[in-house]
Parts: C-alpha cells; sequence; structure tokens
C-alpha cells in the first residue's frame, strides 16, 4: 500500500470507516482533497471519509449556550468546481458568454443542491442542503486559463451527515464542461465528485443534473438517501426510445443500420437494412431521425459538415477534435483537388512504381502536373491557397513516406514478406493452421458449385522439405488464409461493378526450419456462371519471367482480398460495431456509480463518436469504404456476412488462437496455451498484454464480488449484461454460446474480453493501416483486372508490358491517393490519447486506495511489458521482427507519441 499512501495522502485520520461493501475486508474509502491557499491557487491532497455527524468549526460561531447544541445547527460549507473553457470560441460563443456573465449578475446563475447519504428520519425523504449558487461568475468570465475554479457557499444543518451526491442547474443560455466538484467543510474531510461532463442550459434542460461523489457502491448497499436519485439518473440516461435526439441530449438508445443509404438520391444509393432477421447485425447508437422521403424503412441522411447524434458526453473534445479536423482538411487536400484536376484532365494511372514513390518526395500536384497558376484558377478557398502556397514540394498534398518503405523499397515484392505480414502485419488475424487438405467450402454447392478445392498434393508436394502433405499436416507445418467462403457468393455482383474486379482466394503457407512462413500457392476461385473464366485456378511459386508476374498479381489479388475482410470484418465490426451494444448498456444499466461502470470507462471512451463519423462518411452510400475496397457498394453487406459467424465466447485472444489452430491448450505454459508458431509478434506480444489485463480485471472484481451471489443478486449488472445479449447483439440472442454470468469469473471473463477488444486488439487492427497500406502495391484495398491466361485478349498486352499491366490492376492515382489519406488520418494518435495503463483522472475514478493500487501494479506491468517487446524487436533469432530490412512488430507496443507511430495501445476504440 506504499504507492497508494503516496499518492492519496499520509494525514489518514484514525476514526472508524464505514464499508461500502458487506465484507469486512474491505480497506477505507479516500477522496481528493482541494484546498485553496491565500493567493487563490488550488492545492490538492487525499484524506480519509470518516461518517459521522457533520461537525464544522463554523458551528462554534452559533453555539449560544449547552442546550443550543443540542438543536440542529446550520453552517456553510464550500464547493469548489473546476470548469474547462474552450481554448478557441468563435463569435457567437464569445457573444454568448458575455450575456451569460451579465445574467448572472441579476440572477440567473448555476445553482446547486447538496444530497445527504442519510435519509431525514423524521420526513422519510433525503436530506438536502439549502440551494447555493456559483458567486464568482461574471467576476472569472474574461479569464483564458483552460481551466477556471467557481466556489459556492452551501448552508447544511449540523445533522447533514456526508453527502453523497449533488444537483447543478444551469440557468445561463450556454452549457459548460463540468471537470468536477470538491466540497469543503464537513468534519469527515473534502467530498470528491467527478463529473467530466456537458451541463445543459435549464432551456434545453430544464432537470437538474446530478453527479455522484467518487465513492462506488453497488446497487443493494447504496445510501438510502441517494438511492432514488441513482434510479432516477439511469431513467433519465435511457429516455423512452421516443422522439427525434438533440445534440445536446444524453440518451442512450438502440436502432438498426437504416441509415447507410440514401434513397432519395436514387436506386444507386439504396442499401439494405441491417439489424434484424433478415441481415443480422448489432445494433447502434438511435438518433430518432425522421425516415427518407421514399422509403419509411430508411432513416433521413445528415451529410457532413452536420453532425451525426451521439450523446453529448460522448462528443470528441476540443482537442481531439481539432486533430480529427486537421486530418479531415488534409484528406480534403488530397481528394477534393485530384477530383478538380480529374474534371479538367485526363485519367491518370501510375506510369511506374517511381511514380507511386514520388507522391512521398514530390506531391501529388506536381505528378498530376498542376502548377500555381491552375490553382488560382481553380478558386480554392483562401485557406486552401495558403497551405499550398506556404508548402514545400506540395505541403499537405505530400503524404508521408510509409513505414513498409523505411528499411526496404522492395521488400513487398518478397515471397517471405507477403507471409510474414500475416503473422505481424495489419491483419494477423486471418491466418489458420491448415487441418484438412485440400480445403474443403461450406457454402451450399446447389447455388455456388462443387465444395471441393482445385488445390491438389502434387501442387504443394514440392515445397514441404520431403515431408508429405499428411505429415506436414500432423507436424503444424502447413497454414492457410481462407477467403473463399465469405467472398465467393457476392462476386457475381462485385465483378459486374465498373472498374473491379476480384477473386475468391486461398492461400497455403509452410512453416520454415527457421520459423518463418513461405507461400506456396495461391487458389483463385470464380463464380462458375462467369463466362469465359476459369472457375478455379492453382499458382505457385514462379519459375520463369511470366509466372513471376502472374504471381504477384496473385499476391495482389490476396492482399485486396485480406484489406476487405481486414478492414469490414476484424476491424469493423468486431472492435467498433460489436462493441456498440455493450457501451450503451452499460450507460443505461450501471450507474456511475457502480464499480464495474468505473472499471470500463475509460475503455468506452469515443466509440460512440468514432462509429457515427464512420456511418456518415465511411460505410455509407458510396462513401470511403465503398469507394476504396474492391467489393464497392456490397462492403456492408461482407460486413454482416461475418457477423453470422460471431462469438463473443471466442472473441478473447486465447480462445481466438485455438479457434483458428494457431495454439494449442498447454497448461504448463505460462499462458494456458503453446503458440503453434513461436515466432507469431501478434500472438506473443498479445498474450503480454491479455495476462496484464486479466490479472487487473481479476483483482478488481474480487474486490467488489467476494461471494458469488453479488454478482449474479447484482441488479444492475445482471440487466447491464441481459441488454447487450437481448437488444444489442439481439439477432444473436437465442446462441448458446454467450457465455453465462453467475460468479466473479464468468464477470473477469467478459470484463477482459471487452477491454481486450477495446484496447489491444483495436490498437492491433488499426494504427497500421497507412504504415503498411499507405503503400498501394503492399495491400491494394481495390484491384481493377482479373489475371489474364492464354485465352484472354488483355494477354498480349500483358506480355509485352507486364509491369503496366499490373500497374493497370492496382487502383488508379486518384483512387489511390484517397484512399491514402484517409488510412493516414484512421492510423494517427491525437494528442489528447490515454493508453492502456493510465488514467487521465487517476486520482477521481475511484475511491477505493486499495484498487489505485492495483491499477498501478498493473500500469507497472504494462511498462515491464513495453520493455519486453523492444527486447523481443532486437532479438535475432526471431525473423519475423528483426533482421534486414524486416520492420519491428510495435502495434502491441503500449505507449506511443502523437500521429502516424505504427505502435501505441489506447485505452478505447476512439479513431
Amino acid at each position: 500500500m506504499a504507492l497508494a499512501k503516496e499518492l492519496m495522502g499520509t494525514s489518514i485520520l484514525q476514526e472508524k470507516q464505514p464499508s461500502f461493501h458487506n465484507s469486512k475486508s474491505l480497506k477505507p474509502m479516500h477522496h481528493n482533497h482541494v484546498s485553496i491557499s491565500q493567493n487563490g491557487s488550488f492545492q490538492t491532497r487525499f484524506a480519509k471519509v470518516v461518517v459521522k455527524s457533520a461537525i464544522s468549526e463554523d458551528i462554534a460561531k452559533f453555539v449560544k449556550s449547552e442546550k443550543d447544541k443540542e438543536k440542529a445547527v446550520s453552517f456553510k460549507v464550500r464547493a469548489v468546481l473546476t470548469v474547462r473553457n474552450k481554448v478557441q470560441e468563435d463569435f457567437k460563443e464569445t457573444l454568448v458568454k458575455k450575456i451569460d456573465a451579465f445574467a448572472d449578475q441579476i440572477g440567473r446563475n448555476v445553482v446547486l443542491e447538496l444530497f445527504s447519504v442519510e435519509i431525514d428520519s423524521k420526513t422519510r425523504a433525503p436530506k438536502k442542503s439549502k440551494e447555493g449558487v456559483l458567486k464568482d461568475w461574471s467576476q472569472k468570465s474574461n479569464l483564458k486559463s483552460e481551466k477556471v475554479n467557481y466556489t459556492s457557499d452551501i448552508l447544511v444543518e449540523s445533522d447533514f451527515g456526508v453527502p453523497g451526491a449533488i444537483t447543478i442547474t444551469n440557468k445561463h443560455q450556454k452549457e459548460f464542461y463540468l471537470e468536477s466538484i470538491t466540497i469543503e467543510g464537513f468534519a469527515c474531510g473534502p467530498v470528491y465528485f467527478p463529473c467530466n461532463s456537458w451541463v445543459q442550459s435549464v432551456n434545453d434542460h430544464p432537470e437538474p443534473r446530478i453527479f455522484f461523489s467518487n465513492q462506488p457502491y453497488l446497487p443493494d448497499q447504496t445510501p438510502a438517501g441517494i438511492k432514488l436519485l441513482r434510479e432516477k439518473e439511469l431513467r433519465d440516461l435511457r429516455g423512452d426510445g421516443t422522439g427525434v435526439r438533440k445534440l445536446s441530449d444524453r440518451i442512450y438508445d438502440y436502432d438498426v443500420y437504416n441509415d447507410l443509404g440514401n434513397p432519395d438520391r436514387g436506386n444507386d444509393f439504396i442499401r439494405p437494412l441491417l439489424g434484424g432477421q433478415k441481415i443480422p447485425y448489432p445494433r447502434r447508437c438511435r438518433t430518432g431521425r425522421a425516415p427518407s422521403d421514399t422509403d419509411i424503412s430508411a432513416e433521413s441522411r445528415v451529410e457532413k459538415p452536420f453532425p451525426l447524434y451521439v450523446p453529448r458526453d460522448e462528443q470528441f473534445d476540443e482537442s481531439k477534435q481539432n486533430t480529427f479536423s486537421t486530418s479531415r482538411l488534409k484528406a480534403v487536400l488530397h481528394n477534393l483537388l485530384p477530383s478538380m484536376v480529374a474534371s479538367i484532365s485526363k485519367k491518370h494511372d501510375f506510369k511506374g512504381f517511381s511514380q507511386i514513390e514520388s507522391l512521398y518526395s514530390e506531391g501529388v500536384l506536381l505528378k498530376l502536373g498542376l502548377q500555381d497558376d491552375l490553382i488560382k484558377k481553380l478558386r480554392l478557398p483562401n485557406l486552401v491557397t495558403r497551405l499550398h502556397e506556404s508548402s514545400q514540394g506540395g505541403g499537405l498534398l505530400k503524404y508521408d513516406t510509409p513505414k513498409i518503405l523505411s528499411k526496404d523499397r522492395f521488400s513487398w515484392l518478397r515471397d517471405d514478406e507477403f507471409a510474414r505480414q500475416a503473422l505481424a502485419g495489419v491483419n494477423p488475424v486471418s491466418i489458420e493452421k491448415l487441418k484438412v487438405f485440400p480445403p474443403v467450402s461450406h457454402l451450399d454447392p446447389e447455388i455456388y458449385g462443387p465444395q471441393e478445392s482445385a488445390l491438389k498434393e502434387e501442387h504443394i508436394l514440392g515445397y514441404l522439405n520431403g515431408m508429405t502433405v499428411q505429415q506436414a499436416i500432423e507436424e503444424n507445418k502447413l497454414f492457410i488464409i481462407d477467403y473463399h467462403d465469405i467472398y465467393l457468393p457476392f462476386l457475381d455482383r462485385i465483378n459486374a461493378l465498373d472498374e473491379r474486379k476480384a477473386y475468391a482466394t486461398r492461400t497455403i503457407f509452410f512453416l520454415t526450419p527457421s520459423g518463418t512462413l513461405k507461400p506456396i500457392a495461391i487458389e483463385l476461385s470464380l463464380p462458375r456462371a462467369l463466362p469465359g473464366s476459369q472457375p478455379k485456378r492453382v499458382l505457385t511459386p514462379p519459375i520463369d519471367a511470366t509466372s513471376n508476374w502472374t504471381w504477384q498479381l496473385a499476391k495482389a489479388h490476396v492482399c485486396s482480398n485480406d484489406a476487405g475482410v481486414h478492414q469490414l470484418s476484424h476491424h469493423w465490426l468486431r472492435t467498433h460495431a460489436a462493441m456498440e451494444p455493450f457501451i450503451l448498456s452499460a450507460h443505461r444499466q450501471l450507474s456511475a456509480m457502480h464499480p464495474i461502470y468505473k472499471l470500463l470507462d475509460p475503455h468506452m471512451r469515443y466509440t460512440l463518436e468514432i462509429n457515427a463519423i464512420a456511418r456518415q462518411n465511411l460505410l455509407n452510400a458510396d462513401g470511403v469504404i465503398e469507394q476504396g475496397f474492391t467489393p464497392g457498394r456490397y462492403c456492408m453487406e461482407i460486413s454482416a456476412a461475418a457477423y453470422k459467424h460471431w462469438r463473443f465466447d471466442l472473441e478473447g485472444l486465447p480462445a481466438d488462437l485455438i479457434r483458428r489452430g494457431m495454439a494449442v491448450p498447454d497448461p504448463s505454459q505460462r499462458h494456458g496455451l503453446k503458440l503453434l508458431i513461436e515466432d507469431y509478434p501478434y500472438a506473443s506480444d498479445g498474450l503480454l498484454i491479455w495476462e496484464a489485463i486479466q490479472d487487473w480485471v481479476r483483482t478488481y472484481v474480487n474486490r467488489y464480488y467476494p461471494d458469488p451471489s453479488l454478482v449474479c443478486n447484482d441488479r444492475e449488472l445482471q440487466a447491464w449484461y441481459a441488454e447487450v445479449i437481448n437488444v444489442g447483439h439481439a439477432d444473436l440472442r437465442y446462441e448458446n454460446w454467450w457465455p453465462t454470468l453467475a460468479n466473479a469469473e464468468d464477470l473477469t471473463a467478459i470484463l477482459t474480453t471487452i477491454i481486450w477488444l477495446a484496447s489491444a486488439q483495436h490498437a492491433a487492427l488499426n494504427f497500421g493501416q497507412y504504415p503498411y497500406g499507405g503503400y498501394i502495391p503492399n495491400r491494394p484495398p481495390r484491384m481493377r483486372r482479373l489475371i489474364p491466361d492464354e485465352n484472354d485478349p488483355e494477354y498480349a498486352s500483358f506480355l509485352e508490358d507486364p509491369q503496366n499491366y499490373f500497374l493497370l490492376a492496382l487502383p488508379s492515382m486518384l483512387q489511390s491517393t484517397k484512399y491514402m489519406a484517409v488510412v493516414d488520418t484512421l492510423s494517427t494518435h491525437s494528442p489528447d490519447e490515454e493508453y492502456i495503463g493510465e488514467r487521465q483522472q487517476r486520482d477521481t475514478w475511484s475511491g477505493d486506495a486499495e484498487m489505485v493500487e492495483a491499477f498501478y501494479g498493473f500500469a507497472s506491468e504494462i511498462q515491464r511489458i513495453e520493455k519486453e517487446i523492444e527486447k523481443r524487436n532486437r532479438d535475432m533469432s526471431l525473423k519475423n521482427r528483426c533482421g534486414a530490412g524486416v520492420l519491428p512488430y510495435e502495434l502491441l507496443a503500449p505507449s506511443s507519441e502523437p500521429g502516424v507511430t505504427c505502435r501505441g495501445i489506447p485505452n478505447s476504440v476512439s479513431i
């Protein structure tokens, strides 16, 4: 406890401390103490909360006689409110702020009222203070500091007890961001209220806002004085499921994905509804917008720059918004200008690999021949023109060099790098152990043709170091990335689209004695109905110049399949969409006082906002994803097809590795399993992070649930989990694989999986997108040509200039630059990022000193893991992460600087 004592302060009173829990083993609660010095500065320390009648020194001035001591006497306590200002205000915000300062002087104040944890023995109602008002709002209205502290004196009775809640009524016109409140003057010491929320004007929300102290309580252990307030706050957050949501609302509710299309724009913008019996999908945050004019089942669209609704406290704060807006401006400059050029000039395809690389050295404008005089003729906004004029060699129109090119410009051409990225690239979660050869499809043969693969033993026998295929399978030497079944049902429709061509691919890898993989066969499948094409085709490593180019094209098609599955299934579905119901339900069913809400809180930050932005700009009809990826308008249907096989019980890292055959249970191993490929950077680093999260969560859960009955009888906890299943994932609610929630171990497993998905799993899948995908030939998201054979009319042009044919198969320059700008944004860490092992309000998130100590133990373990990962990246025996031209694996290194770093694990899905 030494660290906790240092953190919480050592001036701890020795009176008896009440427990908020049934267990006698619980340690005293602590609260932050903010004291005001003579010069007006604020100092922080911690003091122990002691529940007894509040006896203040102020009472002495009211005591007239011995008889008066027996009476309830009123005395003043002081409230200190910390409000966060906006750094940049527009004219309207500044004007309203001045009006509020004037109105405050004439009685339009911010009003506070304290609630005791005790019930009045006579009225049986919660004990309340007199109303107090902020007395220095108008005087401090012109302060430009980021945080401003306001004070209020509140009158309470001497038998008030300990405050457990406070209500705030904002009679100004403008909302304000309330970070915290500290109440001083009680004998128990300062009482701390973490708020971190926007307080709306009564013009928007007449009801007072409720905030609770930082002392955690399970529902049945909530003090009587604040029990009704706890219930009311949750009812307010749930809403009644009706009405159009205002941007100022704080209501969390569910809806289906019926807002991706825009039927009012025409048939090309109609998209199927996702969510329901026909096309199962997770639920998203409800906005309540009216239906479109032409389709009552489709929600009307809100197009950028107008924001989609998410509850007010889920919106990006100013720092995050500025980072995102800057990235969006970069995307506009990368995308809008080339689009303008495209309208006045010929179609641009890459003429050589050097032209692609020049995007990083010269910029897209020079490559398009767009000179300064042409920019002026286009009459671009002044800001864009200034940015161009102040730039060097293109400025914001010049891309950063992707990390894949940083150590070896030609690494992407090598088979060993193609295979290495299956274990240590941006999508290391598709590879599986090959269990049956040839692989078998699970699609309906009546619709999709024979289930048998075209792969034969003779295709791969020569690459198995003398083993038979069966021996290689038994000795765990063969692995596969199989995209046959996910793509084949869509190929007819995809290949009918303009400028899009795809196969359903299977790739077989052999594990070499050095611990690296090598690709030994690629199967390319097409629907049997496609005229003039081979339905199945197998390519093996090249033996001459012609087969070298067909092999490179085959690998490009595999990477395109991989990019689509990565983005639509593993990244978006598993870490964004599938997590949203857990977050919505947590806000609806778990009080801010609930220990589990406090644990989950940092892992829910910004997720609803980034998901709303994705629905508006990325996943929508003709949005960035549809334009950038081969499946086009069928992208989200592919994502929905993957959801049919989603299982929450297999989303944890150990269960996922075992499901894919990449590990086997082994109790003798540290993590309880043995990796079949020891040098599997994603898995080996991930298991370190998984174990640290699991140990921290187990310690936390056991603290509050020492007895299984506490889990079963926690009505908020059970309601949260039941709503996730029955409402948030309603289309899968009858599946028998949902984990039970009956004891502390069940809860630990569920919470560990959620935190893993929100932090490390998302980081591993997200922050390498530009470092690996920013060089289009390495991971082309979109392919425009199939591989020609001898009977194809294009075969002659392929033989004449295979490099040009390869480049024509990749996205065009305009398509590429747009995609690059988007993944650059998605791969960027903002300056306010909160990484795993960090809590930005670490002194306020829990009133439990023992849990603060445990959290710092978790933080220390995360730091140790980071050093271990750095050590591994220097180990020359680990050839999948160290060697000449080999990128170190840092996507699960916990910390990062801002920007595109290809490392860092934020606490939440925040981009």
